[in-house]
């Protein structure tokens, strides 16, 4: 044996074939506290879905047993023993509904519906879940068939993830969303199907003694299930890369095209949204300042068709049409630019807005107007300057925006929507104030 070939050999530390085939066929097999344990995994992955901790989510699968009738299958497979695989087979089907009953239940009685990031992690598998899966369960199958065990068993279970895939497609029965119920289920059929065929790769390299004479043709047999299951899990998940990656180049080219065409040239985005769909792709925009012509915009539409990954998008930018507020911008911007005493252009603009805002009769009707531009969920908007008393007798004062809305803005709405406000009544901090739409 020569120096290369004993360095990859995976004979030595190898336990007894007939020993590790009794181990195998006696984890496959799902009652009493197996089921205990698996169900209770269940509940605690659906929680840790459900409250979006990652730590939890990895305690269940430390302590989930489904991998035990997946690497059955695997071996049973290798073996050529029937029986095996019937019974291994069997058990993963009572385990998946077991799993997929509780997790259900425990998602239709839960008061929290929200969708989590951990939870929509689980509902787009792609090739490289295949990736993680083939490679997680050829170190799975390895680790089982050593004579010390040692760690990669847990950091398989981790890896591979069959548990918190089953608990999202859960959730997705209890909520009607199936969507997710497929995306989800379809991740864990690929982790089981490809630790399983992982599993038969290692058995047969380490040529475990088939049960029982096979002839060719049963041999032959087995070898189209696998190709046909691999094919099957394959294509759909190409498919689901090739579509992750061309979104992901869309965000990308997306970022690059607002830096070149606004940001470059001194347009301040206050609002963005971007929608990234098969036959549709759009950008949602609004500037603090700038208004578009038909023909800047038809001109931009024209730079997002010379990228490739751009094509067919659609540019929507949202601006104001009211005249009073476009005429008293162009006043502050005539009275700057034309200004020949040493005040300093900033504070012109300043003086400018604040002889408006000193007042103290703000334009409600036409802030709403300008304001629902960028947001569309804000039904009502009143502004006023007031004064705040202080216990050290001093005098603080404070611009109040109080707002109704269709529904609560998001934490990234209401952030943009703050600054839009302190920049277009020049105050540094808006006291911003949510009342219940009637």
């Amino acid at each position: 044996m020569t120096d290369l070939s004993r360095l990859f050999n995976l004979h030595e530390g190898e336990d007894d074939k007939e020993k590790i085939i009794q181990d195998v066929s006696k984890n496959i097999t799902f009652k009493g506290a197996n089921l205990w344990i698996l169900a209770c995994a269940i509940i605690v992955a659906s929680v840790g879905l459900n409250v979006n901790s990652t730590a939890v989510i990895i305690g269940a699968m430390l302590i989930s047993p489904l991998m035990g009738p997946i690497v059955g299958a695997g071996f049973a497979l290798g073996l050529y023993d029937f029986a095996l695989l019937k019974k291994s087979l069997r058990n993963l089907l009572i385990a998946t509904a077991v799993s997929l009953s509780v997790s259900t239940v425990y998602f239709m009685i839960t008061p929290f519906k929200d969708v989590q990031s951990e939870l929509l992690a689980r509902t787009s598998p792609n090739i490289y879940d295949i990736i993680i899966a083939f490679f997680g369960g050829i170190v799975g199958a390895i680790a089982v068939t050593r004579s010390e065990k040692g760690n990669p068993i847990p950091g398989v279970a981790i890896a591979t993830a069959l548990m918190p895939p089953l608990c999202t497609a859960g959730y997705g029965l209890a909520n009607g969303q199936w969507a997710y119920f497929a995306g989800a289920f379809y991740l864990y059929c690929i982790n089981c199907v490809f630790i399983g065929i992982a599993t038969f790769a290692i058995v047969k390299y380490l040529k475990y003694p088939a049960k029982k004479l096979i002839d060719g043709r049963r041999q032959k047999q087995v070898r189209v299930i696998i190709t046909l299951l691999t094919l099957a899990m394959l294509v759909p998940a190409g498919y689901l890369a090739y579509s992750l990656y061309g979104e992901q180049q869309f965000k990308k080219n997306t970022e690059i095209f607002l830096e070149s065409q606004f940001a470059d040239k001194g347009y301040t985005v206050v609002y963005k949204k971007t929608e990234y769909k098969r036959g549709k792709k759009k950008i949602e925009l609004a500037t603090l300042s700038k208004r578009f012509s038909k023909e800047e915009i038809a001109n931009l539409n024209k730079e997002l068709e010379l990228n490739e990954y751009l094509k067919g998008t659609r540019l929507i930018i949202r601006q104001d049409s009211t005249d009073r507020f476009n005429a008293l911008k162009g006043d502050i911007l005539k009275q700057i630019h034309s200004s020949e005493n040493e005040v300093n252009k900033k504070d012109v603009k300043i003086l400018q807005l604040e002889k408006e805002l000193a007042k103290n009769n703000f334009d409600n009707k036409q802030l709403l107007s300008e304001a629902r531009a960028f947001f569309p969920d804000i039904t009502g908007l009143a502004v006023s300057n007031s004064t705040l008393a202080t216990p050290k007798d001093s005098i603080v004062h404070i611009t109040g925006v109080i707002f109704t809305s269709k529904k609560n803005l998001k934490k990234d709405d209401y952030t943009k929507l703050r600054a839009w406000l302190n920049q277009r009544l020049s105050v540094k901090d808006v006291a911003l104030f949510r009342a219940e739409d009637e």
